[in-house]
Parts: structure tokens; sequence; C-alpha cells
């Protein structure tokens, strides 16, 4: 089964994050409070089907205008709101009106102008409520019909036949002629992502836990148990909600199994107070049977996490990870998106992360590891 990744991803963050605070330290909580926020877990879960529906009602607006309006420094789109199934309709129907090479980057993509003017990022098929990852969702792309009629003389300069199937190459760093991405005839399917809106500009970062990609030379986090000890005392770290983006980060990177998240964006301008953004998710859902821990390491090198995170994940154990991401993705115009192996490996390292938890919770106790929502790390 071929692999979908960027429309997992978007059902990974949709089922892990989307849900409200829960309080499930030790699962004995039966506060009302508690129950009430149960039921909005079972409400979340019959919500996860999303019909892609062409209709907006009671707005004349566009939904790329809809979709603008949704973008707030801590989300690119809000927790409810009925009409994600027509913005995502839109996105894989509207007719394309313009096809560019893609922005900068490793991985081969077109940049795309939907009908309406909406940009997207087209991927070919290569192989947590966050709300921190632009929408995404699949789509079937006939290249002859409706990428080389419209395409910059850039982009159509990439393009090949292939005994009978129609190619490109595109432009990347890891771009080659000789390694193009083949339509199946004409057929190409990927995935389309959103463009966030041009007044909210993004600010790149290198990850204080990113690798050295040199032979021979490790970073400083993978000898220093201390590591985090020094990052807790450097901006943007130092305070606001950014050090616990970050282990939230490598939460979801775990379970995804990218372990190539050198840098990360940001909102400008945001002294810290803004989400990270979850853009770069590429070297993503390889070998099912791989887990690489060191993903983890922001988590058991500062054993924090944010308490509904830590709740959240707990509701996903015992199978329920899996049986709500195939109710997410079931409604994607290229379902099925993700191989069995893949699910089923995201449900052992969910428990590997509760693992990791638990023993920092052993060693430090829950009141020092689990943070509420509303601290930031000037409070720890």
């Amino acid at each position: 089964m071929k692999l979908k990744q960027r429309v997992v991803l978007l059902a990974i963050l949709l089922v892990i994050f989307i849900f409200t605070k829960v309080f499930l330290i030790d699962n004995l909580d039966t506060s009302a409070a508690n129950r009430e926020d149960q039921r909005a877990f079972q409400r979340m879960l019959a919500g996860l089907r999303v019909a892609l529906e062409p209709r907006l009602e009671h707005t004349l607006q566009s939904p790329w205008e809809i979709a603008a309006q949704w973008v707030v420094p801590r989300e690119v789109y809000p927790e409810d709101t009925p009409e994600l199934g027509a913005v995502m309709h839109a996105m894989s129907t509207k007719r394309i009106v313009k096809a560019d090479v893609g922005y900068k980057g490793t991985q081969l993509k077109a940049l795309l102008i939907l009908e309406g003017g909406q940009k997207v990022v087209f991927k070919p098929k290569r192989i947590l409520g966050f709300r921190r990852a632009p929408l995404v969702v699949g789509r079937f792309v006939n290249l002859r019909t409706e990428i080389k009629p419209v395409a910059t003389e850039q982009l159509l300069g990439t393009f090949m036949t292939v005994g009978n199937n129609t190619c490109f190459y595109g432009k990347c760093y890891y771009c080659r002629e000789t390694e193009p991405a083949c339509a199946d005839g004409d057929i190409m399917e990927g995935s389309v992502t959103l463009w966030l809106p041009d007044v909210w500009p993004l600010q790149k970062h290198r990850h204080p836990w990113g690798r050295t990609y040199r032979e021979g030379k490790l970073a400083r986090w993978e000898y220093d148990e201390s590591y985090c000890d020094a990052v807790k005392k450097t901006s943007p770290y130092d305070s606001g909600p950014r050090l616990l983006d970050i282990i939230d980060t490598a939460i979801f990177d775990y379970l995804i199994g990218n372990a190539d998240r050198h840098h990360y964006e940001s909102f400008q301008d945001d002294e810290g107070a803004s989400m990270l953004i979850l853009l770069d998710n590429a070297k993503s859902f390889g070998n099912p049977a791989l887990d690489e821990r060191s993903i983890l390491a922001p988590l058991y090198q500062c054993c924090i996490i944010r308490v509904s995170t830590w709740n959240r994940l707990n509701y996903l154990k015992n199978g329920v990870l899996k049986s709500a991401l195939k109710t997410a993705m079931s409604h994607d115009p290229i379902s099925p998106v993700l191989s069995d192996p893949h699910l089923d490996a995201l449900d052992q390292r969910l428990l590997s992360i509760l693992a990791t938890v638990k023993q920092c919770t052993d060693q430090f106790g829950p009141d020092v590891v689990l943070v509420e929502d509303r601290m930031t790390l000037s409070h720890l």
C-alpha cells in the first residue's frame, strides 16, 4: 500500500491534539470537570469523519477567505468549524490556474494557484488539537491536462515521458533529472497543502535538538544528558510556551518516525509566544519496524510535558489511536492513506512515549513533570 504522508500527518494532528484538557494522571479522577472532558473526547471521536462538501452555508465568503481568517498566533485552524469540509473540498477540486516550481527545500514539490487565487503546495506520492500544521488533503491531478497547460517555463522544462507515464523532476536540492516523479499514465496521486496567508510571515529557527549531519560529530544533546538545563537558560526557551511546544513536537515526530527536524518555523515578531508550526515532515513513515528513540530526547532530557498532552496520549492507548486515525483518514480522496503496519507502529510508539513519561514521574514526581497548560517556563 502506498503512503500519503502529509494527509496522515494532518490526521494525526487532528486525532491527538484536537480535544480539550483531560486529567488522567492515574485514570481515577471522577470529578465533574473530568467527566465533561471525557464527553468532549467522545464528541471528538464522533466528529473525526470530515465530509468534503462543496457548500458553504450562511456566508458569502470564499473558502480561501474563511481559511485565512482562521489563522491566529497559536493555531492555523479552529478546534471546531463547520466550514472545514468545504475548504478541504475546494483544495481537492478547484481548477488549477497556474503551476510553478516549488519553494526552496530538499523535496520535490510544485506551487499551484487554484481558482480564486489560493496558493497550495502539491507533493507527489512519495515515501496531535495542536492545529499547528496547515490543512492537507489528497488529490489526483492530471499532469497533461491540468498542470502542463498552465505551467511556467521553469516547471515545464522539467517534464518528460518515461514509457507511457508523464513525469517531472521540478527544482529542489535533491531533485534530479534521473529521478523524476512519474504519474500512472497522466494521473498523479499526491497531497495539497494550504498556503498560509501572506499577512502571517514566518521566521525560521534552528532546532535546539537538531543533528549535526556530519559523520563522526555528535550534537551536544547526543552526549550531554544535562543539555536541557542549558536550553532552559536561552531565549526563547527560558520563558513562554516554546520549550513545551518543542516537547509536543518531539512526541509527534517520534510517532511518525521523523528524525529530521533540524529547523522549525514560527510567526515573525512573536517574542516566543506563537506556536511552533509543523511544516517540514517529509522524512516520515519509513520503516515501521524502526523506532528512533533519540527523537524523544527533548522529552526524556527535560522530563516535562503538558498535562493536556499527557492526558490525550492516555486516551489514545489500547488501539484507540489506530481506530481514530482510520476514521479520520477515511474521508480523504486518496483513502486508504496508511498501511496497517504503520498504524500498528503508531500504537506501539505511543506506549513507548507513555513509558518514558512514567520514568520521569517516578524519578521527579508528577508535580514536576506534568505542567499545566497555563504555566510557562518562567513558573518552573
